[in-house]
């Protein structure tokens, strides 16, 4: 069974960069095949990565739906189960050391929960295929409700420099409780920090895990500005540097 790391936290804060570079990690450090899902609707999670999307679940889905009531039936026999199974093993994005699945945004109103629960069910049947599994999940905390985000070995929550960023940190540690999801470890990144303003000890206060700051960093902006990947990082980055660390730490290869 893979290793899963999943990102959770609100818009804004950086979690897709980060996902992305626990790929790069993943790939530098082990040399293993590693599964990047992107679980958010709208879906950058490639881009970060310098990879290009030729389809996602939720086009898939409704391809699959339009193709079954075209012919009257299901294409060549096939259930819908094994047409989607089909379909799904087509979408997989491939690159020099990952995988790629998207879940992308369904075009019919109400589709959201069909394609999270297909997302769900085909990461958790390809994680056998990989020893590594990433998950860059959509903003906020309807993906823990729904529970797009389960048997996880670590999460990381990733917050800005705010008070409101380590509230809603909060909040996600609080629901993964409530739902009593399949984390293992939940721990806080407080992401683009300036200086200490304080959100370390309010961290503290709310009993999270921090694994640490990573510093706002113009170099990573203006990569990013650029159209650049995480892969273009240099290894002089302080950042990138610091961003290791923690997952030495708390991912533990």
């Amino acid at each position: 069974m893979a290793k899963t790391i999943a990102f959770a936290g609100k818009g804004g804060t950086g979690k897709t960069t980060l996902a992305a570079l626990t790929v790069r990690y993943l790939i530098e450090k082990t040399g293993r095949p590693i599964l990047a899902v992107d679980a958010d609707s709208n879906s950058c999670l490639n881009e970060a990565l310098g990879v290009s999307v030729h389809t996602t679940i939720g086009k898939i889905r409704e391809e699959s739906l339009a193709a079954i009531r075209s012919s009257g039936g299901r294409p060549g026999g096939m259930s819908t189960e094994e047409l989607f199974n089909y379909r799904v093993q087509q979408s997989i994005i491939e690159a020099k050391g990952f995988d790629l699945l998207v879940m992308g945004r369904p075009e019919g109103a109400g589709c959201y929960c069909a394609a999270n629960n297909i997302i769900r069910k085909y990461t958790d049947m390809l994680s056998d295929d990989y020893p590594f599994v990433v998950i860059d999940n959509e903003a906020g905390m309807e993906h823990l409700s729904r529970r797009t985000t389960h048997k996880v070995d670590v999460l990381f929550i990733v917050s800005d420099c705010t008070v409101k960023g380590i509230k809603t940190a909060k909040r996600i540690v609080d629901l993964v409780a409530e739902l009593a999801l399949e984390i293992d470890q939940s721990v806080v990144i407080i992401n683009r920090a300036k200086e200490d303003e304080g959100l370390i000890a309010l961290a503290k206060e709310y009993g999270l895990t921090l694994a640490g700051e990573i510093p706002d960093d113009r170099e990573i902006f203006d990569i990013d500005l650029k159209g650049g990947t995480v892969f273009d990082i240099p290894e002089s980055s302080n950042c990138k540097k610091i961003g290791y660390s923690m997952f030495d730490t708390f991912i533990k290869i």
